[in-house]
């Protein structure tokens, strides 16, 4: 692993909280290898009684080998297992005091619309907590610095990662930002080729191998763009473009419950980030803009009088 993608993974040299820890495992598992996995698995299931384990205990608990889960806890953050342990007995002690509550069900064929909703609230709020505790602050503050002084900005994104796309664009072009999303790879590929320094581009994908997205992203980095990777796969081919990369995180995937679901939930928190952070930094003119598109509007909200 490259120094640049292992500062991605862990966030630098600092371990993160212990809240941040079920976070991290819910958004790196799948990129695991399947016995590190089981490690993840192990500690996000079991903190209080994986503290008690030592390196060989756990090894041995979840079938793998101790260098499995050294690896496996330098992956999460940590310089060694002691730290990985540490934050677990924290992590323990936050759910016995009741502020980590239990992970929910997956919402079943035959579930009251009721529970369906407590399901979906719970597992949306997890999703927003979990990319939050995730995101890494500088890459977030260098993206946003790139985007308030971009001369163009280009989204590129498909399906429900292409509404998202849409959604920031329509957010920069209120606040006076020269945006465009774009869902059509043929348009993507070629607005990319004009793309010079001083411009942004950024790629919306959840799992990050998606070729329609990387392609034109690779295109604007390579005619010397700015470019943005907001996605749930930090170790996926369209990092190898992206000078920043934002980390998303999922619910659990199920039948009821595509992945495209929570993703999208987790990009629309990172888009708001985003255009927020933009807004502050060009207040001036970001103001002005939005009091006129509101001027603008306000008519086409106001009761109808009939006659």
């Amino acid at each position: 692993m490259s120094s640049d993608l292992k500062e991605i993974f862990t966030g630098g040299t600092q371990a993160p909280a212990p809240a941040a820890l079920a976070a991290k495992v819910r958004t790196l598992a799948p990129s695991m290898t399947r016995s590190m996995q089981r490690v993840a698995e192990a500690v996000a299931g079991d903190p209080a009684g994986c503290a008690a384990l030592t390196v060989t205990g756990l090894a041995e608990r979840t079938g793998t080998s101790e260098a499995t889960v050294v690896r496996t806890a330098r992956l999460l953050g940590y310089p060694g297992y002691r730290d990985l342990r540490l934050a677990l007995a924290g992590l323990a002690a936050q759910q016995q005091s009741g502020r980590a509550p239990a992970v929910t069900a997956d919402i079943a064929v035959d579930d009251p619309l009721p529970d369906v909703v407590a399901k979906l609230a719970y597992d949306e709020q997890q999703t927003l907590a979990d990319t939050a505790a995730g995101l890494d602050m500088a890459q977030l503050g260098a993206a946003v610095t790139a985007l308030a002084a971009a001369r163009r900005v280009e989204i590129y994104g498909v399906a429900a990662s292409g509404l998202v796309a849409q959604d920031l664009a329509q957010k920069l072009l209120r606040i006076g930002h020269i945006a465009f999303a774009h869902s059509d790879p043929h348009l993507a590929v070629t607005n990319a080729v004009t793309l010079r320094s001083g411009d942004v581009a950024i790629a919306i994908t959840h799992s990050g191998s998606t070729g329609d997205i990387i392609e034109p992203l690779r295109v604007a980095f390579e005619h010397g763009a700015t470019t943005i990777a907001v996605t749930g796969r930090p170790d996926s081919p369209v990092t190898q473009y992206a000078d920043h990369i934002l980390t998303t995180s999922t619910a659990r995937e199920s039948e009821l419950r595509p992945a495209a679901m929570s993703s999208r939930t987790s990009q629309l928190l990172v888009v708001d980030c985003l255009f927020v952070g933009v807004a502050q930094r060009t207040y001036e003119t970001a103001a002005p803009a939005l009091a006129a598109s509101y001027e603008a509007l306000a008519h086409r909200h106001s009761p109808r009088t009939t006659r």
